[in-house]
């Protein structure tokens, strides 16, 4: 049967499509409409699922490295063949304008190539060769894993997992956020061309899925992405297995166990900017607010609160605002568009709480409205700059994962090294600046995994990703990620 990207969405298990007596479905975020309708998988699809995955493991692992690697290549050049389809579906389902799910679709296709590439210096590491032993290091596949997929990158994070599991020897099981399942779905039942049964699978449903997986004896590694609140729940219920873990966590409301993550308040997380008195005011306030805006900021990586020099800050503030008015906001399918609606509902209504929020405190809108951008139903909030916030408020406390930035004033270096700090979370992090000697003073002393100096969220498959404080364990991309799905095995062969 010739495969169709954009039609019958079912999880895959031991090779084969399978269906479920309940679905549910998705919302396409531009218009309100139901999309179509996805499995709600039951514990009994887990079950099948773990036991496929464990069967299929014992050859997969045992299969040469170049053999995984050809397969590999051969399925992104299938993705890439399909890639016009892909957008138009990440589009449909999680909102983004066509160019960025576009190049989504191609990064996805580039992750893959460049990790097979990266897999190949995986090697064994002799650390004695001598002429009465031999003590070497091995990378062995620890065996049936989970890919927890967020819903703001649901094809490049879905594929982020897959490539490095596959590559060193495990299987995995792929499960897409409940609000964006549909591109996962798909790139799981297109690497059946490519893959023996229960080398990929994946399993859609409701708030039921996640904990079943976590807490499966026959998984033995989690790969999550997602809130920090719902990422401790994952490493509690995997610690009982002692299963390892990779968490890349971001305060965020939503996610699988949206129970779970109503019950408690999340504060901090918000990845700084620090702009320093010497920069082109226009250039980089444009440059810094489009990293804060990129994907309606539904990024974990996007700017989420940036410090601007005192003595600039009046002209920055005046250049920033001009350049948010400027931004074209609508639909995702029409051209030209940067920024399109917030994923869903509740992400919609907690941004629009934050907005509410700003009235009492009597802040000034620089520009923005909680309305709806048209009549369709759609989650569009338009970009909106806030001007000189109380420290305490939310909107420099808690993570807004929305289109509005909160800009602050500082004079002192040091102080404003201690406000970027001053987080549970420490993601990312940025300085921006024409002294390349003060932005890497202030670089090095910022608590954050990845750090940049005049750009912002500018990752490379080639170089670690990964947080500090509680914005994750472990990394993803570079060896150090491949590391990660690996555990490691020291032979001792005495001569």
């Amino acid at each position: 049967m010739p495969f169709s990207v954009l039609s019958n969405f079912q999880n895959t298990i031991n090779g084969q499509p399978s269906s479920t007596p309940e679905t549910r479905h998705g919302i396409n975020p531009a218009t309100g409409e139901a999309n179509p309708d996805v499995p709600v998988s039951t514990q009994d699809d887990v079950d099948r699922a773990v036991k496929a995955g464990q069967e299929a493991f014992k050859t997969w692992s045992t299969t040469p490295f170049e053999e995984r690697a050809t397969a590999l290549r051969a399925y992104a050049d299938a993705i890439e063949e399909h890639a016009g389809d892909f957008a138009k579906l990440l589009v449909q389902e999680q909102g983004k304008p066509m160019q960025f799910a576009t190049h989504e679709a191609h990064t996805s296709v580039s992750i893959i190539r460049t990790q097979t590439e990266i897999a190949a210096d995986l090697k064994d590491e002799i650390i004695e060769d001598s002429a009465h032993k031999r003590i070497i290091v091995r990378h062995t596949p620890i065996g049936v894993a989970v890919g927890i997929i967020p819903w703001n990158f649901p094809h490049a994070l879905t594929v982020i997992k897959l490539a490095p599991a596959l590559l060193t020897g495990n299987v995995i099981i792929i499960k897409p956020s409940p609000f964006t399942p549909y591109c996962a779905l798909k790139l799981v039942e297109l690497a059946q061309r490519f893959f023996p049964p229960g080398v990929v699978q994946a399993l859609s449903g409701d708030d039921r899925l996640g904990p079943w997986l976590t807490g499966h004896p026959g998984i033995g590694k989690i790969s999550f992405t997602g809130s920090s609140a719902t990422g401790k729940k994952v490493m509690e219920s995997a610690s009982r297995t002692l299963k390892r873990v990779t968490l890349e966590l971001y305060v965020l409301l939503l996610f699988s166990w949206i129970v779970l993550i109503k019950a408690s308040r999340r504060r901090g997380g918000k990845d700084a900017a620090i702009v320093c008195k010497d920069v082109d005011v226009e250039k980089v306030a444009a440059e810094v607010v489009s990293k804060g805006l990129f994907n309606s900021g539904q990024v974990c990586l996007a700017v989420k609160r940036i410090y601007v020099h005192a003595s600039i800050y009046e002209s920055f503030l005046s250049a920033a605002v001009c350049y948010a008015k400027t931004v074209p906001v609508g639909p995702g399918t029409q051209d030209g568009i940067f920024m399109g609606p917030l994923q869903n509902a509740m992400q919609y209504e907690k941004v629009k709480s934050f907005i509410a929020d700003l009235a009492p405190e009597q802040l000034r809108l620089s520009h923005g409205t909680a309305q709806p951008f048209d009549d369709k139903g759609g989650f569009f909030i338009k970009p909106t700059i806030i001007d000189r916030p109380d420290e305490r408020s939310r909107i420099v406390t808690d993570e807004q994962f929305g289109p509005i930035l909160p800009l602050l004033s500082w004079s002192d270096e040091e102080d404003v090294i201690t406000r970027a700090n001053a987080s549970n979370l420490g993601l990312g992090a940025s300085v921006w600046s024409d002294d390349l000697e003060e932005a890497s003073r202030i670089a090095k002393r910022l608590q954050a995994g990845s750090v940049w100096v005049n750009t912002h969220f500018e990752n490379d498959p080639r170089a670690p990703s990964g947080g500090h404080k509680e914005s994750g364990i472990g990394t993803e991309n570079g060896l150090h990620g491949l590391r990660e799905w690996c555990n490691l095995q020291t032979l001792y062969l005495r001569k």
